[in-house]
């Protein structure tokens, strides 16, 4: 199932504000072609195709049978990510989604059963962890530049996203908070650093019971807030290693590091996980001070969209993807389990597990490695 130049061809669901980053870095990138686009606003999905030149439009329904896609791209809003990719699974078509990669556990389960039964594949971000940043530090790691891992810490902090954003809503309802909105990246890293979590402990709240919108035509508007929005975490790494975790809508400002990881040996400061680069930093014992350490891993450039490319090509050698289903579902259990301990206020075990994803070697392209 693939074009007559090998490339997988992609089928995009959803065309709201993320679709136009990835269209712009699938344009680029190897082994993958963009071919349609569909949207439960067809008007919305015709002037995306218009601005694109070459691609289709159509509705969602006429793109999960379309014989020539053969990847549904699913970027709709989380609580259509899981009955989007089973209709796509169901139609014999693999899926590549936004995180998370449902919003329950109940209804991801389905998603991995069904494309085992039909042999189809499940991609799902963040791929930022394929990039030269989380990479880098991965290769440190794997070195032991600072010996064995013992704790880390992940924080993401923002005063809520009804400051730049013109429909937030859903940000603050069921699927939405900060930790199934960026929780994803941060420990999708953290699993892709120091492997899965076996049990998880936390503490959760709000701040606001009511938002207001910023910008937009529709500023001043007021809304609900339905889900905790501050979220504090112990995860308790299979290895051992203890990661604290802290994520929240309430927080003006932070001068706390994105993600650190402590070790017998040193310290190692790792970049943004939102982002794919960004510099590495090492403090060990030895040198008494921090030092950048060369991109040793990832790929470079590395845009939205690299972890389908990634699963285009395992996909035509047989070979394992990273962006995996079961690495997003792992990742989802995790945080379904902190909002779990946090509502009884007790650890709470994680039932799942998976292995850390295959590193990507220094000067790697998503069609080769």
């Amino acid at each position: 199932m693939t074009a007559a130049g090998g490339n997988t061809r992609v089928g995009i669901i959803g065309t709201g504000v993320i679709s136009g980053t990835y269209l712009d870095h699938l344009e680029v990138l190897p082994g993958v072609e963009v071919v349609a686009v569909a949207d439960i606003d067809l008007e919305r999905a015709t002037e995306v195709a218009s601005k694109r030149g070459n691609l289709r439009a159509m509705r969602s329904e006429d793109l999960l049978t379309d014989p020539d896609v053969d990847v549904v791209l699913n970027l709709t809003i989380p609580a259509a990510h899981a009955p989007v990719a089973l209709a796509a699974l169901e139609a014999g078509k693999h899926v590549y989604g936004e995180k998370p990669l449902a919003v329950r556990r109940t209804e991801a389960e389905p998603l991995l059963a069904a494309a085992a039964a039909r042999g189809l594949r499940i991609g799902c971000a963040p791929d930022t962890v394929l990039g030269t940043g989380i990479q880098t530090a991965r290769a440190a790691l794997d070195r032991g530049d600072i010996g064995v891992p013992t704790a880390a810490t992940a924080s993401f902090v923002t005063p809520g996203h009804e400051r730049w954003h013109p429909a937030p809503e859903f940000y603050y309802q069921d699927g939405g908070g900060p930790l199934l909105d960026m929780g994803p990246y941060y420990l999708t890293a953290l699993v892709t650093l120091l492997g899965p979590v076996a049990r998880v402990t936390a503490r959760a709240g709000s701040a606001h019971a009511e938002r207001t919108i910023h910008t937009g035509p529709r500023a001043g508007t007021t809304f609900g807030v339905d889900i905790p929005t501050h979220l504090t975490g112990v995860v308790e790494h299979t290895s051992g290693a203890l990661s604290t975790v802290l994520m929240s809508f309430d927080i003006w400002a932070s001068r706390m590091p994105r993600i650190e990881i402590y070790g017998t040996q040193g310290t190692l400061a790792v970049p943004d996980p939102n982002n794919f680069d960004g510099e590495v930093e090492l403090w060990s014992p030895q040198a008494g001070e921090w030092r950048a350490l060369d991109v040793a891993g990832g790929y470079a450039g590395a845009g939205r969209g690299v972890g389908l490319a990634d699963m285009a090509r395992a996909i035509r050698t047989g070979e394992p993807h990273r962006a995996s289903g079961s690495l997003a579902f792992h990742v989802l259990d995790v945080m379904e389990s902190l909002l779990e301990a946090a509502e009884r206020d007790q650890p709470v075990q994680v039932l799942s597990t998976v292995e850390r994803p295959a590193a990507v070697p220094l000067g790697a392209s998503p069609d080769q490695a």
